[in-house]
Order: structure tokens, then sequence, then C-alpha cells
């Protein structure tokens, strides 16, 4: 279905599809009401006259220059099987489908990997004459490439390419029913991600040390396993302290306000003692503001600078193993683990559909657990630090 939008330059244009290509055609009109109520009479005329076969592309847009394009696309489809689109058609038409049900940080990652590495490979090649060994080919490739730090693609940004790959070639298949070419390509496998979390000597090492502007974030990080989207856009209004729990309804990717991860991230993170105090120390700084963790002006934190100008210079000073912030996400599940609280309660509070994840990522940290209820992680994460003066 087709859609009517503005430029920057403030003008109309048509967005729609014919002959398994998406078509742009600017128009002079302003971003009026009147003037979107005008294009979209001619959108549905366009439409009806695509479905019932009889739209004439030159005389509806004498001077577009889209013309040559699409007089080519006609004579391919008249000497060719017109069953099966090229990939690069099938492939826009595939992610103009699948991008209403993705967050748009996801959105913009594989509109990269389709555009800048899919189509300019597969682009021309009708769609069920891709085969394997060009598929192989492809990926071989995609480990000669370099990122823009220099570095070459890991195995699992190579597998992330492939996994778009093989997830349109199967829609097509379905569709046009062909056997997808992706049989037997097994993923890369790359070097296993060991978890650091931080030991107790270092948790209190590091919030006796870091600059006081910074200690109530890392102690609510440390103490709640956030995941960073999620403590930078945490807002107030998601703060209850009179049920003592963080709730978790959103996140904040690139700037942007988004759903969480997955449905299961949607949940409330019970206040420990420690937390609580962080949290009400932070509510006279902050309280009036939107963001919990924000500069003067109220704008949330940026993690990146956070991590290059206050996490790694800390740890570089202290004499502390360098570790990605992330790594206080699997110090609090360690701590709960360690305190004796029950697998599922800790799954609830890190957002985990369930504990197949936990045991798998934690098994070495996993004692005899009986406490379900917190209480337990509460006595012993006020044992880490000093009492507060």
């Amino acid at each position: 279905m087709g859609s009517i939008n503005s430029r920057g330059s403030g003008k109309l244009y048509l967005d729609f599809r014919y002959r398994n290509q998406r078509c742009r055609e600017q128009t002079k009109l302003k971003d009026t009401p009147a003037n979107r109520k005008k294009l979209q009479k001619l959108l549905d005329k366009i439409e009806a006259e695509i479905l019932l076969g009889c739209f004439d592309y030159a005389k509806t847009f004498p001077n577009s220059p889209r013309l040559k394009k699409i007089k080519y696309a006609e004579e391919v489809l008249k000497n060719s099987d017109a069953s099966f689109p090229i990939f690069k058609d099938f492939a826009e038409l595939w992610f103009t489908e699948m991008q209403v049900q993705w967050r748009k940080s996801y959105i913009a990652t594989i509109r990269n990997i389709l555009f800048n590495r899919l189509i300019p490979f597969f682009g021309e090649m009708p769609i069920n004459e891709i085969s394997k060994s060009q598929l192989l080919n492809f990926r071989v490739q995609l480990t000669q490439l370099k990122k823009n730090g220099g570095g070459l693609f890991s195995p699992n940004h190579i597998n992330r390419h492939m996994k778009v790959m093989r997830s349109i070639l199967q829609e097509a298949a379905d569709r046009y029913d062909f056997i997808t070419p992706y049989k037997g390509i097994k993923p890369l496998k790359g070097p296993k991600h060991h978890i650091k979390p931080l030991s107790t000597n270092e948790i209190a090492l590091i919030l006796e040390n870091v600059r006081e502007d910074f200690k109530e974030y890392f102690t609510v990080r440390i103490f709640t396993g956030m995941r960073t989207a999620e403590i930078d856009g945490l807002k107030w209004k998601f703060v209850d302290f009179e049920q003592r729990v963080i709730l978790i309804r959103e996140t904040l990717v690139s700037g942007r306000e988004e759903y969480t991860k997955n449905d299961f991230s949607q949940r409330e993170i019970q206040m420990s003692d420690v937390v609580l105090r962080a949290m009400m120390s932070m509510k006279k700084r902050t309280g009036h503001l939107k963001y919990v963790f924000c500069d003067k002006s109220g704008k949330p934190l940026d993690h990146n600078w956070v991590t290059k100008s206050v996490w790694y210079p800390l740890l570089r000073r202290l004499g502390i193993e360098r570790r990605v912030p992330y790594q206080m996400r699997h110090t609090a599940a360690t701590l709960w683990l360690a305190s004796g609280e029950s697998p599922e309660w800790i799954a609830n509070q890190m957002g985990h559909a369930n504990t197949e994840m936990l045991f798998r990522t934690y098994s070495r940290y996993v004692p005899n657990l009986t406490r379900k209820d917190g209480s337990a992680a509460d006595g012993f994460f006020s044992k880490i630090l000093k009492p507060s003066r």
C-alpha cells in the first residue's frame, strides 16, 4: 500500500510499488492537509489501475526520471518468467513489510545490511536463481571487509548478514514455491564471550572512589542489572518509592525512546535498601526533571561518553581489570545468586523469559538456592558498602 510523505524541502511525494519496484515521485505541492487529500485521490487511482493492470506510468508521470528504469523492468518481465522478481525488488518489499514489527534501532541495522551489502551483491539476480555457492562466495567476501574502525568483520557480524539473507530467501521460497538455496549453511563460530562480573571488593572500591555525581548511577547499575538502554531511558514516572520498584517500560536507543528489548523485558525491579538510598539521593538532584540520570539541562546521559570519560578511567586508576559497562549487569546477577535468591525471581528481575539463560550463563555462580523474595540480596548488598555517614 502506497503512502504520501514529505521531504526536508517541505514538498510532498508519492511512495508506491509498481512492477516489483519501489517508486517515489516528487511533486511541487507543499505539505498541507488540502494537498495531502488531493494526492491521496491520485494515489488511490494509481493503485486501482495497477490492480486492474491498466496503469500507464509514462502518462501519469511523463517527466519522471524513473521512466527508463520502468521501461527496462517491463522489458525484463516480458522476456523472463514474471513470477520471479529480482532480489532487489523482493528484498525491498520484504523490508517494507517486516519493519512495522521492529524497533527503530533494529530497522536501522537491517537497512544497513540490506542496502549496503546484500542488494549491491545480489540485487539484479532473479531470486529463485541464487545458488548456495553464491551465498558462500558472498560470505567469503564479508570476511575480507573492514569496519570503520579498521578491523575485519567479526564472525557474529557476518552471521547477522547471513541471517537476514536466509530470512529473505525463505520468505521468497514460501511465496513463489521454490526451494531455498540456504540449506546446510552453518553459522561461523566466533570466540565465546566470558562474563567478568565485579568482585565484592572491586564494587566497594569503585563506589568509594567514583566521582560523586556518578556514584548513584553506578550503584543502580551494579545492584539492579538494568541494561544500558533501560537506565538511559529511565524516567521518574517509572520509579515507585511507595512500592519500592523501578518499572522498566521504555528504553533510549541512539537518542530515541523505544519499546523494551522484548515483552519479557517489561518488568518491575525491586529496590534493595542500597538502590533505594541511591534513588532517593537522585530524587533530590533530578526529581524536577524528566529523566533520572541526566545532565543539568535534563538531557539523558550519553552512555558512550560515560564509558570513555568516567568508567574506563576509573577502572584504570584503581588498577581494576578493564571491563565493558555491561558487566555491571552480569555483576547484579551473580550477586543475587551468591546471596541465595531464587533463580525464578532473579530471571524476572533480569527480564529473562525463564531461568534457562540464567543457568547457561551463570552456572558456576549458582549455589544451593532457597529464598525467592529479594530480602536475602538486600542484606547481602548492604554488607558490601559501608553505612552512609
